[in-house]
This record gives C-alpha cells, sequence and structure tokens, in this order.
C-alpha cells in the first residue's frame, strides 16, 4: 500500500501526492506520480491505486512529501478530467472526518455522487486439472465440494462462500491456487455513474452551400446550419432518413459528427417566470440587516418566523443579493417531499442557474447536477441534507431553512448534522449563513442568548393574516365514544361539516401510517410482532398485509397467536389508513387522500398531491409529519390533529421539543389564503407545557421552561454527547460484548483524570428498541460540557490497540450528537 504521510517531514516533491483512500482508514497516503500522469495531476481527482493486495479509489488531497529510501507504489490511473469538488472543500472534508471520527476517505466518499467509485474483487475458476481432481478418491470432500461447485461457472469468494454456506478459510483457496486446481483473476468493478453523451452534428465550413444538394440532404444541411449543431436523435425525427445520410455527409467532408455531454434533467417540466411581490416591513428589516452583513466575513443569523410570514420570500431575495456579487447561494431543505415546491419558485425567480441535489435523483442525474456545479453552469444549489456538499468555490450564503428539522442529522453510515457543518461550511467559506424555523431548535436559540447568533424575526403573518384559532379537546373526557367517534370527535366532526360546506379544504395529522397502530390477542394481550424487532407490526389495510416500519419484514396474515395459539387477533389503534377511511364514511361526497411514506414513494407523487390540493381536486388530506413542513395550501382552513400525544411518550430528552415543534408546524398549515383558519387538537394531556406553547405558537415560552429542564440534568446544549450503538444477531454474545466495552471504557476513564472528571457515562443498558433487523442493540452514552475532551476521549476509545472494539460478531458504532435514542 502507499505509504502513510508523517507529519515530522518538511521537503515538499511535487512528484508526489497526497491520497485519501475511500476505505475505513483513517490516514492519508503519499502515492508517486508518473510521469505520463503528471499533466492531469489536481486536487479533487480520482485516482486508481494500489493499496495492499488491492486497487482501490483515492482522492487527491495536493501535494505530499517525499521519503527518502522508501519504495512508494505509483498511481495506476486518473480517473477524471476535472475535479469533482474544488481544493478548498479539502479543508471542510478534514473538519468533518475529524469531528464526527469517520475516516477521510469515506467522508469524501458519502459527499459525491453514488457510482462513480470503482474497486477490485477476485473470481475464481476451475481448471482442467481441477476438474479432474473432483474424480479423484484420494481428494478432500470439502475440497471436491468447493472444486464442483466452481465447475457450474466463475465466482467470487464470497458468492463460492454464500452457495456452499460454509466458511472458507483464504489459506485453503491459495493451497488450490498452489495445486494447479483453480485460478483467480482480479477484475475493475463499479463506475456505473458517467457523463451522457449523444452524438451530435455541425456543419464543417462556412463555405458548405445546400444547393449543391437536392432531396433529403438539402434539407438536413438547412437544419443543421440553421441550429448551429442538432442531435442526431432530433435530425432524425426531422427528416427519417437523416440516420442513413449523415455518414455519407460526413465521408463528404460537408458535416461533421461529435459526441457531446447533455444533462439528464430531474425537473420534469418548464417553470413560467415569476414577478416578485411586495415586501412587507419586517421582510425588508430582515432583508437590509442581512444583506448587510454580506461580503463582511462569518456570521450566523437565526430567522425566527411565525408559520405563513414569507420566510422562503427572504430566502429569495437574499439569494438575489448574493449573485449580484458573483458568489453562488447554497439551500438546504430537511427532506424531499420538500423540495418540489421550493425549487419550482426559484426556478420560477432564477430560471436554470439552479441545481438540484437530493437522493430522490438517479446516479445519472445527480451526477449531472453535481458537474453543472463544478463547471460553474449552476450557482444555486437546493437540497436535502446531502446538498451542504454542493462543489461551489465562492459561496456568498449558506440557507438552512427549517432548521429544527431532525432530518437534518443522517443516522446510519456517515452519521452528520446537515444544518450544523452548514454552519462550519460558511465559517470555512467567510460567508453569511441563515438558519430559518417558525419553531427554532432549543440549540440555535440557546446560541442566541449566548450571542453566538443574531436573531431576525418575522412576528407577522403576510397581508397580516391571523395565525389559526386553535381549540384544544381533552381525549381522556371523551373515553366513552366508540369507534369512528372516539378520535374523529365531536368537535372536530362539526368543524369539518362546516369547512367542507363552505368549500374549504381540511387537513387531518396523524403521526403513525397504516391502518391500526399494532395488532393484539384478545385472549392473551400479547401483540403481534416482527420476527427481526422488537417492535409491533402495523396492519396496512391497503396491502392486507401486517408491516414492521424498521426493516420492512412483511405478513399477510396473523390468523394465530404466537403466544397462547387463540385466532383473536384484534386490530388496536389509529393509523393514516384508518383515518382515511373514517373520513369516506363519515363524508361519503368528499375526496379524500393520503399523504405519507407509503404513497409518496413513487416519482412525482409529492407533486401531484400539491396540484390537488392547488386544483381543488382533494378535499380533505390525510397526512402524517410530511404534510407538517413547510408546505403552503392556501385553501387549507381547517386542521384536525387526531391525537396530539404520539411523541410525547419517546424516551428521549428531546420528546418535548419535538412534540412542540411538529404541532406548532402543523397548525400553521391553517389560514395561509384569504380565510382565517382552525385547529382542533386532540389530546390526552391538554396541561402539557409542550402542547398549551403550541397552541400559542409562542416559541419562547415553550423554551424558557425547556432550557430549565435541560439545564438541571446537563443535557444539550449545555453539554455534547457521544453515544457508542453496539448490535449483533446473538443476544448473549452482544450483552457480554457491551459489557467489555462499558469496563473498557471505565477503564479508559480512570486511567485520565481530565477523562474522569468532564467525561460522564451511562450505561452500557439495552437500547429501548432492543432489537432491530435481527440485531440486539446496545448503547453507552457520553456526555461532556468541554467538546475537545470529549472528542479526544472518543478518538483515544476508537484509536487505542488494547481492546478490539469491533468483532466478527458484534458491530460498535461512534455517533457523534446523535438525536436518535431508541
Amino acid at each position: 500500500m502507499g505509504r502513510r504521510v508523517k507529519k515530522k517531514e518538511k521537503s515538499l516533491d511535487l512528484s508526489y501526492i497526497e491520497v485519501a483512500v475511500a476505505l475505513p482508514v483513517f490516514h492519508t497516503f503519499t502515492y508517486s506520480i508518473p510521469e505520463t500522469f503528471a499533466q492531469f495531476i489536481s486536487p479533487g481527482k480520482r485516482v486508481l491505486v494500489p493499496f495492499g493486495r488491492r486497487v482501490v479509489t483515492g482522492y487527491i488531497l495536493g501535494p505530499s512529501k517525499a521519503i527518502q529510501g522508501k519504495k512508494i507504489k505509483r498511481i495506476l490511473d486518473v480517473l477524471d478530467d476535472i475535479p469533482l469538488f474544488p481544493a478548498g472543500m479539502i479543508p471542510f472534508f478534514k473538519w468533518i472526518s475529524n469531528y464526527y471520527i469517520y475516516p477521510l476517505g469515506e467522508t469524501i466518499k458519502s459527499t459525491l455522487p453514488g457510482g462513480l467509485n470503482l474497486y477490485d474483487f477476485t473470481t475464481l475458476s476451475i481448471t482442467q486439472t481441477g476438474q479432474n481432481a473432483t474424480v479423484k478418491h484420494w481428494v478432500n470432500p470439502f475440497e471436491k465440494e468447493i472444486l464442483s461447485c466452481l465447475k457450474q461457472g466463475s465466482c467470487r469468494l464470497k458468492d463460492l462462500r454464500k452457495n456452499l454456506k460454509k466458511e472458507i478459510p483464504n489459506a485453503l483457496i491459495q493451497t488450490l491456487e498452489d495445486s494447479g486446481w483453480l485460478i483467480k483473476k482480479k477484475r475493475l468493478k463499479g463506475g456505473r455513474t458517467r457523463p451522457r453523451l449523444k452524438r451530435f452534428v455541425s456543419i464543417t465550413g462556412s463555405d458548405v452551400l445546400s444547393d449543391q444538394f437536392v432531396g433529403a440532404k438539402k434539407r438536413i444541411i438547412d437544419i443543421v446550419r440553421n441550429e448551429g449543431e442538432i442531435s442526431v436523435k432530433s435530425l432524425t425525427k426531422a427528416v427519417p432518413s437523416a440516420s442513413k445520410l449523415i455518414s455519407a455527409l460526413e465521408t463528404e467532408q460537408v458535416i461533421s459528427i461529435f459526441k457531446k455531454q447533455v444533462y439528464r434533467d430531474p425537473f420534469g417540466e418548464h417553470i413560467k417566470p415569476d414577478i416578485p411581490p411586495n415586501l412587507t416591513d419586517e421582510q425588508n428589516r430582515v432583508i437590509s440587516r442581512v444583506t448587510g452583513a454580506l461580503g463582511k466575513g462569518f456570521s450566523t443569523f437565526l430567522l425566527a418566523g411565525v408559520t405563513g410570514s414569507g420566510k422562503t420570500e427572504v430566502y429569495m431575495q437574499l439569494v438575489a443579493a448574493v449573485l449580484q456579487r458573483g458568489l453562488s447561494a447554497l439551500v438546504l431543505v430537511p427532506e424531499i417531499t420538500l423540495i418540489s415546491q421550493i425549487e419550482r419558485r426559484f426556478r420560477a425567480r432564477f430560471g436554470d442557474c439552479v441545481a438540484l441535489l437530493h437522493s430522490g435523483l438517479s446516479s445519472g442525474e445527480r451526477y449531472d447536477q453535481w458537474i453543472r456545479i463544478v463547471s460553474g453552469k449552476a450557482t444555486i444549489a437546493i437540497g436535502a441534507r446531502s446538498a451542504v456538499f454542493a462543489p461551489f468555490t465562492g459561496i456568498g450564503i449558506v440557507i438552512v431553512d427549517e432548521e429544527h428539522d431532525t432530518s437534518y442529522k443522517q443516522d446510519h453510515h456517515f452519521r452528520y448534522h446537515a444544518r450544523d457543518i452548514a454552519v462550519v461550511r460558511a465559517m470555512l467559506h467567510g460567508c453569511v449563513v441563515l438558519l430559518g424555523s417558525a419553531t427554532p431548535s432549543i440549540q440555535s436559540y440557546y446560541h442566541v442568548t449566548q450571542s453566538k447568533f443574531k436573531e431576525v424575526s418575522l412576528k407577522v403573518r403576510v397581508e397580516k393574516r391571523p395565525l389559526p384559532e386553535v381549540t384544544i379537546v381533552d381525549l381522556g373526557k371523551n373515553r366513552n365514544l366508540r369507534g369512528i367517534r372516539r378520535f374523529i370527535t365531536p368537535e372536530l366532526y362539526k368543524a369539518m361539516e362546516e369547512t367542507l360546506g363552505s368549500g374549504e379544504q381540511v387537513l387531518l395529522f396523524l403521526n403513525r401510517r397504516g391502518f391500526a397502530g399494532f395488532p393484539v390477542c384478545s385472549a392473551c394481550g400479547a401483540a403481534v410482532r416482527c420476527k427481526n424487532c422488537d417492535i409491533s407490526l402495523t396492519f396496512h389495510q391497503s396491502s392486507k398485509a401486517y408491516l414492521c416500519h424498521y426493516c420492512g419484514y412483511t405478513r399477510f396474515s396473523a390468523s394465530n397467536c404466537a403466544a397462547c395459539g387463540s385466532s383473536q387477533i384484534k386490530n388496536i389503534g389509529w393509523g393514516t389508513e384508518k383515518v382515511e377511511s373514517a373520513v369516506k364514511t363519515l363524508f361519503p361526497n368528499a375526496r379524500v387522500a393520503r399523504m405519507d411514506h407509503d404513497t409518496t414513494q413513487r416519482k412525482g407523487a409529492i407533486l401531484s398531491f400539491l396540484k390537488g390540493l392547488k386544483n381543488q381536486t382533494i378535499d380533505v388530506l390525510v397526512g402524517t409529519q410530511i404534510v407538517a413542513k413547510g408546505h403552503d395550501f392556501p385553501n387549507i382552513t381547517l386542521v384536525g390533529i387526531i391525537c396530539a400525544d404520539l411523541s410525547l411518550s419517546f424516551p428521549d430528552f428531546r420528546a418535548g421539543e419535538r412534540t412542540f415543534q411538529l404541532l406548532a408546524q402543523v397548525s400553521g398549515r391553517s389560514g395561509r389564503g384569504s380565510v382565517p383558519g382552525k385547529v382542533i387538537l386532540q389530546t390526552f394531556n391538554p396541561d402539557h407545557f409542550s402542547i398549551l406553547s403550541a397552541r400559542k405558537q409562542d416559541f419562547k415560552a415553550f423554551f424558557s421552561q425547556e432550557i430549565g429542564f435541560r439545564k438541571s440534568l446537563n443535557y444539550p446544549p449545555f453539554s455534547r454527547m457521544i453515544q457508542l450503538k453496539i448490535s449483533g444477531k446473538n443476544k448473549q454474545i452482544t450483552r457480554a460484548h457491551a459489557m467489555a466495552v462499558g469496563s473498557f471504557c471505565n477503564r479508559l476513564r480512570k486511567r485520565n483524570t481530565i477523562f474522569l472528571k468532564s467525561v460522564e457515562m451511562l450505561g452500557p443498558i439495552e437500547a429501548p428498541l432492543q432489537k432491530i433487523a435481527k440485531r440486539f442493540r446496545w448503547q453507552i452514552l457520553f456526555k461532556g460540557s468541554q467538546t475537545k475532551i470529549l472528542h479526544r476521549f472518543a478518538r483515544q476509545l476508537l484509536f487505542q490497540n488494547t481492546f478490539k472494539l469491533n468483532t466478527q460478531n458484534v458491530r460498535v458504532v461512534i455517533d457523534v450528537d446523535p438525536y436518535m435514542m431508541m
């Protein structure tokens, strides 16, 4: 492999480069540059490099230092014509890798469009000698089994192990190769994402006259001359015989045929330009204050704007000011479901300079959008959390909409928080970052109180529309009601009847998808549970199946109880499907739609819902938290919150915060048009401060109570947290390893008095969801008010050599600033 870079070396030789390999290793490596590749070397390009016995993809970080007397391996190839990211992003990647304790090469790989990297793999093929050996009586039976399997065709070692369902030692494969019974071959795989190239036609010179030709040839020349250049596909549509004639015209040197990159279009439709509206006095004040900070270095603003106050228009005005300065703008939204609406508004204002980045795009579409940014063709990037890595060079502003949303935290693989690293990126670029929300996070508003962030606010809705009137309905007083009326209470039913009678729209919110919350046995009370997870299944009427919302396990029948054998299985509780069914029963003439995870997976589904609401072909929309975030539904005048308590019962210190945010946000979908809105908020906890604050949309009242609770228990923002997530398929082995990890952590703390005083340790304990996807789960939580010490402790835990965190049977993951505590 390449030689590890050592800090003590001082000499610099441009014949060497520093490379981060796309593997779970924390070091960078030095490789030499063959003379034939020297002119193609630039930071931000991918290279193919040898690494041990493997060939892997690496990323050029810059020049490295010569190491005298050491043989350094050479790069094998340069994979890109232009850098995939600017050199200015490398300090950003290094900061992320260091803070989130995640390998640098893997960090960079995670930020790029998928399908780019190449890797090698080994195939095994049987030789004629090996085939002869399968009939020899003296050959080991296990070796015969391996060779017999290979007689069916070449395959990878991991596939061979899978087919035989046995562990095959590498040493045995080497023995069979040394005996001449099989051959190992290295192959490259990957790199499926490539530029889309199409054939185009252009005239070779100005002296070509179409009068020299007749018929179809004359028509081809006229069309090409008129267009300048035209794709072969378009030309063939205009002249069906063109595909046969253009080769002859090229031979006659009349036209030239060439390949050109074309971008895959993720937008799908043309948007008419808009006219900027007149701004409110509050909007003008916010824009003036933030614009005054542009070009003056790093600063962070928190825009606290009530729902419907026109935050998106403020964003667009600030982006326009940045573009006038010749800089770029980065706009983040928390979920793909919100992107359709906001990107349409930005394209209507700014046209083709808008790029889209999110995981809902195909790998080819995302690659094209990425290259549009790299090449300078796009100066605005809009997207979900991964868009924070958009490869801009000069950023003028970073905007994080709905900054409170937990969707900005990725909870698998590379566990970063997009809002937090957006602030870091703005700091490294020396530009302004604007965090916007009607319900700011406790963390962000705490930074305002500590003068780290500057607050700007929009306290009044556009056109001075009033906030909706909220009525709380105590579900505890309706225990005598049965069936549909239990959760479509008389108060909600009456409000729906009046709203629908007036030709207005209704939004019903329940943050649980499916038909029934969970199936239980009437005989013994046992729940029907997922076989892979420690969780009840949810019944889905649409598919007539019981689903696990964590691993996807599906069961099409729950006729008998696994605990007692009884067939008395009842579906308890409500989900969005059941609410949808109830509304259709109560209001048979109403046009009802359901917007949740199950109905929004198809491409274009979200846009279809938005159009249905805009065109008033939907009377009642039933949905989960997807409908609560950022959408503008002008004709919805009634919001019914079926049960406000679902998130309150989570074993998580942020449960109250999430409940307040969710309820205030969904309430804000009501009354955004000319007709004042109403909200019916149904709850079993009518006196809980989260619910009372959400009723008034009074964030500061909620903050003043919540911050006292956080301080008393030393929870963020008064501390930082790092969580170890331990999981394995064997319950006893996982528990034993969790205990061993916990013991080692305690020893590490006790060996260092700074760690002992500054790092609080909770656990190891079983996770609230003890099993997910066949893996048993434990966790250890570390808290500390001094971030550097806490991170130093975690790095020492990871990099020490006396105890192995990860084993063959148990996986240990480090989650910095965890949000998913379940």
